[in-house]
């Protein structure tokens, strides 16, 4: 096995272990959320409150500015003297400070336009614009949206500081605690979640929580960031050369890194209104933490360790290794993330049922959810690659693609989203963001293959071609198996908590027995990695 494969999958196995860790605090967080608000008209509430600066935290924070800021570190690490890496590294966080205090005072001021936007208020459209769409006004309680969304707008800073924390320490390949972080968010909302007695109602409980969350997640990188050498030496400045550069990347980077998001806010948008369901956008935001179990779990992590590495390879000009790295990586995310489609799909009902089926979450709850989680999971592959394929662009300082793409995309899903509403409720919305999401991939694919040469597409085609045969094998083994178990709610919940367990042991047994027979290079490497004792290949640091 290649340095740099060693390299990914140790890196992305750190990040995939913490990653997992953080879903599971993750699912008791939003099923504390479901036990306390069920699928009610204030539940939708304080989902779009906050989703609001979570989108733009996954835009500008998480997103462009970390996609934006290490391909720029890491060329000032390989070219620039540690007392030049630590000024720009200094000045980009106390500019970047600068500009998310006035981001987070601007959304708490403007939060009732925000929210009238995010559920596109008739109001603030011309008359002959709402008659020739049949607007009409969100089913939400509006000012309960307003108060919560401004009860949670701070965290827009405290996640964006932390985001920079991380793009610096993932620099120096330390993965650890940047990954940690989101642990501790969902632990503070957990926790806040048993004091809302003290807050007059559970949701201002939960927002108090996502602020408290945010503020601990930047606090405890700081000491990381202080020991390799940032000394937080004040100093704002927008004619550094290294932040114009940054900037110049992400602004654009903001649209060509968030698609995805986009699309699930286009999603909201359609989600809120008054032929769908209560309980909606709750549902849809239920079903996307089950997607995030397997795309934040690795996909991301994936995403997450290639970045620095192919910034690398970009600032050295070895645009060959760079292929190499994209390639592979294309394949391991293909692996874990094909299979997981053909599993969601299948196990949609049982797994809603057993993880988020309690309290005021009901049966009825659980089909809503489900039937969202059927087409959302049809996109899952293809989110994972434009995980992988956005850096690649990134590590190139080429942002201008990305955008290109994505706005077209954009308009396919608003289209797509008309198409659906009707026919699907609140499965138009999961759907027409999936089939967005393959738009987007293959497009991006393309366009990275005609400017770079192939990056090894036979070596690729033939790795999905058994990835997706024992996937369609273990999908007809878990369909048969299904036919003869029982999820009934008259069983307790241990047993089937323990059922379910049983059958995705069952499921990854005979994905993994089936790519053993057709000697997958996959799983070669991940279990090359598992079983080695001591590292082979560069040390990843667990700080």
């Amino acid at each position: 096995m290649s340095e740099n494969k060693r390299e990914i999958l140790k890196s992305a196995g750190l990040i995939t272990t913490l990653s997992l860790l953080s879903r599971v605090f993750g699912y008791v967080r939003d099923q504390r959320v479901a036990f306390l608000l069920g699928t009610t008209p204030v539940a939708d509430a304080f989902t779009l409150a906050y989703r609001i600066p979570n989108l733009l935290r996954r835009l500008v924070a998480e997103g462009s500015m970390t996609a934006a800021f290490i391909p720029v570190f890491s060329k000032y690490l390989t070219e620039k003297d540690q007392d030049e890496v630590w000024d720009f590294a200094n000045r980009m966080f106390w500019t970047l400070s600068l500009i998310l205090a006035s981001l987070a005072v601007l959304g708490v001021i403007f939060s009732p336009l925000l929210v009238r936007m995010f559920t596109l208020d008739p109001a603030l459209f011309p008359s002959f614009v709402v008659q020739t769409f049949h607007m009409s006004p969100s089913k939400l309680p509006m000012d309960e949206t307003v108060l919560l969304n401004r009860l949670m707008f701070p965290y827009i800073f405290f996640i964006g500081m932390s985001a920079l924390a991380m793009g610096i320490l993932n620099s120096y390949r330390i993965f650890g605690v940047p990954a940690f972080t989101p642990v501790v968010l969902n632990l503070s909302i957990i926790a806040l979640s048993f004091c809302s007695r003290w807050f007059g109602h559970p949701s201002y409980a939960l927002a108090v929580g996502v602020v408290i969350g945010g503020l601990l997640q930047i606090a405890i990188q700081v000491p990381l960031l202080w020991k390799q050498g940032m000394h937080f030496k004040l100093g704002i400045s927008f004619s550094h050369p290294g932040i114009r550069r940054v900037g110049k990347l992400m602004l654009p980077g903001i649209i060509g890194i968030g698609v995805p998001y986009i699309n699930f806010t286009v999603d909201t948008v359609f989600l809120t209104r008054p032929i769908m369901p209560d309980g909606s956008l709750l549902s849809l935001s239920v079903a996307d933490r089950v997607m995030e179990l397997v795309l934040g779990g690795y996909a991301i992590a994936v995403g997450t360790a290639i970045l620095p590495m192919m910034s690398r390879h970009a600032a050295e000009k070895n645009i060959a290794e760079l292929k190499n790295t994209l390639a592979y990586s294309l394949r391991i995310v293909s692996f874990i993330t094909i299979p997981a489609m053909v599993g969601l799909i299948l196990m949609r009902r049982p797994i809603i049922q057993v993880l988020f089926q309690h309290g005021k979450f009901n049966a009825a709850s659980t089909e809503l959810t489900a039937w969202a989680l059927m087409f959302y999971s049809i996109g899952l592959p293809w989110f994972a690659l434009s995980k992988v394929l956005v850096p690649a662009f990134y590590s190139t300082h080429d942002t201008r693609t990305p955008v290109k793409v994505a706005f077209g995309i954009m308009f396919a899903n608003i289209v797509m989203n008309l198409m659906f509403l009707k026919l699907l409720l609140n499965g138009g919305p999961p759907l027409a963001t999936s089939l967005a999401g393959v738009l987007n991939s293959v497009i991006l694919y393309q366009i990275f293959e005609t400017r770079y040469g192939d990056i090894g597409w036979r070596h690729v085609r033939e790795a999905l071609g058994r990835i997706m045969v024992a996937s369609c094998g273990m999908g007809v083994a878990v369909w048969l198996l299904l036919r003869v178990v029982s999820f009934s709610t008259k069983h307790a919940l241990w047993y089937r908590a323990g059922l379910l367990t049983l059958v995705l042991a069952f499921a990854t047994s005979i994905y993994f027995g089936l790519c053993w027979l057709m000697h997958c290079e996959e799983l070669s490497d991940i279990y090359g990695i598992a079983r080695r004792k001591r590292a082979v290949g560069p040390d990843i640091a667990v700080e």
